[in-house]
């Protein structure tokens, strides 16, 4: 969409769509430059139909659980929940080295980080597009997407919302009708140990359906994380007026 915070994405940029399965996942990825996420370094990526991107191995779990995981598996969860992409939308993916989109990434990021400057010489770009939640008898759906990006030094993460319609699938209690209720999609980041993990504000509550109209960088609905290493980000908390979410 035009103005919007999206960075181009779809067939018509050469990405790669994922198999139409309830829980499904993207095959692995092979990363054309390792990935550093919390002192680790990993070479394969899963896009996985749920909202995540886990590294090593697919996450096929619908219902979210807060961070850290009992379970270790490291992975970033731009909006945790039941997708079921049989019933609407699409989930894309590309590596690119597209000399335009780089250095829309490193003007985005060096602004937000001014003390670190940043040129982009590698991108994952994955998209979900109005992808519909399980049991939904809606027309309901969201779009969001996960940028990992480096310069082969520093390693971050940009996590935009564009849409937000629903944030429940109904095996996790949401309502069938509208997408809502239950256990709420999660947004954040678990590093697969127990001390370096972020719960983006409202996850797993019904203020998440609210998420395109908060941010860590002051741009309603953009998230950007230095992942490398564990950094404490500063938060404009999201205000709460006459009961609204602002």
């Amino acid at each position: 969409p035009t103005g919007s915070l999206l960075y181009p994405y779809g067939p018509q940029q050469g990405d790669a769509t994922n198999p139409k399965h309830d829980d499904g996942t993207s095959e692995a990825i092979a990363l054309s430059i390792p990935f550093t996420f919390y002192g680790k370094t990993y070479q394969t990526v899963f896009v996985n139909n749920n909202g995540v991107i886990s590294f090593d191995e697919p996450v096929r779990q619908y219902t979210p659980d807060p961070f850290p995981l009992a379970d270790g598996h490291p992975f970033v969860a731009p909006f945790w929940a039941d997708v079921d992409n049989v019933l609407g939308g699409d989930i894309f993916y590309r590596q690119t080295t597209n000399p335009a989109l780089l250095q829309d990434i490193s003007q985005d990021i060096t602004q937000y980080f001014p003390k670190s400057p940043f040129t982009a010489t590698w991108a994952l770009v994955a998209t979900w597009d109005h992808v519909a939640y399980y049991g939904s008898t809606s027309e309901k759906g969201n779009t969001f997407q996960a940028v990992l990006t480096t310069d082969s030094k520093m390693f971050y993460i940009i996590l935009n919302y564009w849409d937000i319609q629903w944030t429940t699938g109904a095996a996790s209690d949401g309502d069938a009708e509208t997408g809502l209720g239950g256990t709420p999609a999660h947004a954040g980041f678990n590093s697969g140990d127990d001390t370096n993990f972020y719960n983006i504000p409202g996850s797993q509550t019904e203020a998440i359906i609210n998420i395109t109209t908060t941010s860590n960088v002051k741009v309603p609905g953009r998230w950007v994380f230095r992942v490398d290493s564990f950094q404490v980000i500063d938060v404009d908390p999201p205000q709460l007026t006459d009961g609204c979410w602002l």
